[in-house]
């Protein structure tokens, strides 16, 4: 048996959003190793197309998230500026310390699609990151490092290798589960 299931996630993804919420919700975040990839550089891998560039698709989605959320009982809040640029964060989360990526994960998922925050705004980073204790000048230099660069990109591209084609996706003793509502079918493979 894996000793954990692999998240792979983007704060861009309503959807990893929905799954994340749902995760700490059942207070099993310790079974969970979340693997922050960014999702526009493995659709371009894939050569899809992101369902927030076709009209009908992202209507739909829209919908569905707010179906979901309000099932689950989880706070959403589609982001009026979807889909905004998630890179900054996303190398974030490969650069903060340890002790501080939960708390990141937390705010960042909110920021974004509980609270309609613009992430791309600098300002809004600011107290995102004063929010978690992070000091601004070390994050605003080490997002800027090409090895934060470089690991985000090969994280993404190992992604793709092991064909995860969208996020959220769980990976459980190889086996793939792809989508929020598979959560519980990543939980089953990781119990059996």
């Amino acid at each position: 048996m894996t000793k954990f299931i692999d998240f792979y996630f983007d704060f861009i993804s309503p959807y990893s959003y929905l799954a994340h919420k749902k995760i700490v919700s059942l207070n099993l975040r310790k079974n969970f190793k979340y693997n922050p990839i960014l999702l526009g550089g493995l659709h371009n891998l894939g050569k899809i197309t992101a369902p927030a560039f076709n009209e009908r698709k992202m209507k739909n989605m829209k919908n569905d998230c707010i179906l979901i959320a309000k099932k689950k009982k989880i706070p959403f809040k589609w982001n009026e500026k979807f889909p905004l640029n998630s890179l900054y964060l996303m190398r974030g989360c490969l650069l903060i310390k340890e002790n501080q990526k939960e708390k990141f994960i937390d705010v960042c998922f909110e920021s974004y699609w509980k609270d309609n925050i613009d992430i791309s705004i600098k300002e809004n980073l600011i107290k995102i990151l004063a929010n978690c204790k992070i000091d601004e000048d070390t994050f605003s230099k080490g997002i800027e490092d090409q090895r934060i660069k470089d690991e985000l990109k090969k994280l993404t591209n190992l992604a793709f290798d092991k064909d995860i084609f969208g996020a959220p996706t769980f990976v459980v003793n190889n086996k793939i589960f792809w989508g929020q509502d598979r959560l519980d079918y990543a939980l089953d493979e990781y119990n059996s």
